[in-house]
């Protein structure tokens, strides 16, 4: 094959089609696990693939910790029997009851979550206490996302502090995610993300002077893993390693992932001489950028979007260019975690053809509870 991504058997592939290079799924987890000093200090997050499969081959990697973002996502890692599991999320109302149903279910595997204030924190505590659970938990540290967390200091502490006597709580340590820092020069980022994290270690020894337990540390994402990864004793949480994406692959390229999904795409149309009509529309990529930073098409690269729409994908391509109806573009997504999301099952491509399918089985917002 010319390059790596061409499928020999592409024809028996409609489209449009998420598509999964598992050799390089493969590749991704060995770098992962080369960037730091052992598996115990991985927790990735799997809001990228939420699929069984891939977790089964992290799982066979030796990692046995994750994080998630659903109670979707929760389960289906329990299904796989991981370990170790953290809904990254602060479970409310009928979301507090789904998790102590997951708790009940799969004995196996231990769940914990994330609170920021004494009312979420109370109320799991008083909700793990009335259905004979324990519910350990992480208090969420914002360090200037400005989406969850609080902000560290005396509050803080002081809620840190009350979750330890909380009865129905086990506090288990600190959850850290410095997603805002996403510099493009790797020394910057490093500078942002180390002064962030001075805070952390503030608190961590006010922490100690209260003679507390000493706090598991979760800390960051794809952009300042290799940051977080030097630090000793950290928990790391990257995500989209796993299939990487033109975002990810423009903002980190200290990190040597390689990309590892890709959307399949046909030209259905050409309205006119030099416009194409593509079927990759709102609903088959994320769509969250700008239009010229949705996708980028590896076989196609000079194409400039024009029109986006439901069902469509509309493009400008150059003058005296042979496109035709039919050719397939295979396009490599700015955001692959949404992308995914968007697809019930990925194709999975070994030695350059179509070899297998798997469910995106965490896309939903229910397995079974």
């Amino acid at each position: 094959m010319k390059d790596w991504y061409e499928i020999k058997n592409v024809e028996k592939l409609d489209s449009p089609a998420l598509v999964i290079y598992k050799e390089r799924v493969k590749e991704n987890i060995r770098v992962l696990l080369s960037m730091i000093d052992g598996p115990q200090r991985l927790r990735p997050h799997v809001k990228t693939h939420k699929s069984k499969e891939v977790s089964l081959m992290m799982l066979e990697a030796g990692i046995g910790k994750f994080k998630c973002a659903t109670i979707a996502e929760a389960e289906m890692l329990a299904m796989v029997h991981a370990p170790d599991v953290l809904l990254a999320y602060q479970p409310f109302g009928p979301k507090l009851q789904r998790f102590i149903s997951l708790i009940k279910k799969y004995p196996e595997t231990s769940f914990s979550c994330i609170a920021d204030n004494i009312v979420s924190a109370t109320n799991i505590a008083e909700a793990a206490a009335s259905n004979g659970v324990i519910i350990p938990v992480y208090i969420d540290i914002n360090l200037g996302m400005n989406r969850t967390g609080i902000t560290p200091g005396e509050k803080a502490i002081e809620l840190y502090e009350i979750c330890s006597s909380l009865d129905g709580l086990q506090l288990k340590g600190l959850h850290v995610y410095d997603g805002h820092l996403r510099s493009h020069n790797y020394a910057q980022r490093t500078k942002d993300a180390d002064e962030a994290f001075q805070q952390v270690e503030e608190m961590k020894k006010a922490i100690a002077e209260k003679n507390l337990a000493e706090p598991i540390i979760i800390a960051g994402g794809s952009p300042t893993f290799p940051i977080h990864a030097a630090r000793k004793d950290i928990e790391c949480s990257p995500g989209t390693f796993i299939f990487w994406d033109k975002g990810y692959q423009a903002t980190c390229p200290e990190q040597p992932f390689v990309t590892a999904a890709l959307v399949i795409s046909r030209i259905i149309s050409l309205p006119r001489k030099n416009t194409l009509c593509l079927d990759l529309g709102h609903k088959s990529i994320a769509s969250e950028n700008e239009l010229g930073k949705r996708v980028y098409f590896l076989n196609a690269p000079e194409l400039q979007f024009i029109g986006h729409s439901e069902e469509h994908l509309v493009a400008k391509a150059p003058e005296g260019h042979s496109y035709k109806p039919g050719d397939v573009l295979y396009g490599l997504p700015y955001h692959i975690c949404p992308t995914c999301a968007l697809y019930e099952r990925a194709i999975v491509i070994e030695n350059n053809e179509v070899e297998d399918e798997w469910k995106i089985i965490a896309r939903d917002r229910k397995i079974t509870i």
